[in-house]
């Protein structure tokens, strides 16, 4: 996405990779840094501090929060693939990392990304099992079948994208200026040339991973509106109350997948410092909303949330 160059090393014949997106980092990397460093403590705190709430209170061992401490987790570790190689190169005189090492970044970046949407897309179904069919929700919705959707939001992608980390590890670079702050799919362009083959299959992993599982979730929020609509007031408390979050959270998630699309589409055509500003955007946005908007939005978790802010007063 932002300026990349490339050189090689002749001692250890590994080519490695120029980030020249930072704008004016000499002046200001203090700055970069303590807002990130500030921005990644919170995510890391915020979102394993749910989980931990979660874990450690049995009146929340359900599908619907178990599927919440998932999507947190996979915050943590998306934030963790980029925050620890951002920071360091706001410190560093030189931003560089080499080939394999972001071909791993990108694998990471965008198979977490997908397991993103894949968790939201089976918080949407067990929402729509609870509320359009409650009397099966405990025969549907078991341990073994939470844990198994988990596991598939995870390997799936993984899997997926491991065809692409693999074929591109031996691929020819031709072109050696690309803008990106990080590693991302703005990569493709330095290739001198990508099979069909390959880009059939990149068709064929997002309709899988990402098409799909949209129209399922639109199918299940639209059978949960129309339920809730036809309900008694009970009914439509309980959907407003435990798909508000969701909603928010996916609503969210898609604008930014949208938002970082066009980002790498468009990155010679803006200036520096706003494709600059964009990147972060995207990379900050979404993990520091998500413990907010479960925090706040969802009744059980607000209320340990509160008990346990309460208890750090007291004992300060």
């Amino acid at each position: 996405m932002f300026f990349l160059h490339f050189n090689m090393n002749t001692v250890s014949n590994t080519t490695y990779i120029t980030l020249d997106g930072f704008v004016e980092i000499h002046q200001y990397r203090w700055l970069y840094f303590i807002i990130l460093l500030t921005a990644y403590v919170f995510i890391i705190c915020s979102n394993l501090s749910i989980v931990c709430i979660i874990i450690l209170h049995k009146e929340l061992y359900k599908p619907m929060y178990f599927l919440i401490a998932a999507l947190l987790v996979n915050s943590v570790l998306f934030s963790t693939n980029i925050y620890p190689k951002l920071l360091i190169d706001f410190l560093s005189e030189k931003q560089i990392i080499s080939y394999q090492l972001c071909l791993l970044q990108i694998y990471i970046f965008y198979s977490l990304s997908l397991s993103e949407f894949l968790l939201l897309a089976f918080m949407a179904f067990d929402r729509y099992v609870a509320i359009c069919k409650p009397l099966s929700y405990p025969r549907i919705m078991r341990q073994a079948t939470v844990s198994t959707l988990m596991a598939l939001a995870w390997l799936l992608p993984a899997c997926h994208l491991a065809v692409h980390a693999a074929v591109n590890v031996n691929s020819k670079l031709c072109r050696l200026t690309v803008k990106a702050v990080f590693c991302n799919n703005a990569f493709t362009a330095l290739y001198c040339f990508i099979p069909k083959m390959l880009f059939i299959y990149g068709l064929t992993t997002v309709t899988n991973i990402w098409i799909c599982p949209l129209f399922f979730v639109l199918f299940s929020y639209t059978k949960i509106l129309i339920v809730s609509c036809k309900s008694c007031g009970k009914i439509k408390k309980k959907a407003a109350q435990t798909c508000l979050p969701h909603l928010l959270v996916l609503i969210n998630f898609s604008l930014l997948t949208i938002y970082h699309v066009i980002v790498v589409r468009v990155a010679y055509g803006l200036p520096d410092m706003i494709n600059f500003i964009l990147t972060i955007q995207i990379i900050m946005c979404h993990p520091l909303l998500n413990p907010v908007i479960y925090g706040l939005k969802m009744k059980a978790i607000y209320k340990y949330v509160k008990i346990w802010v309460a208890g750090k007063k007291l004992r300060s």
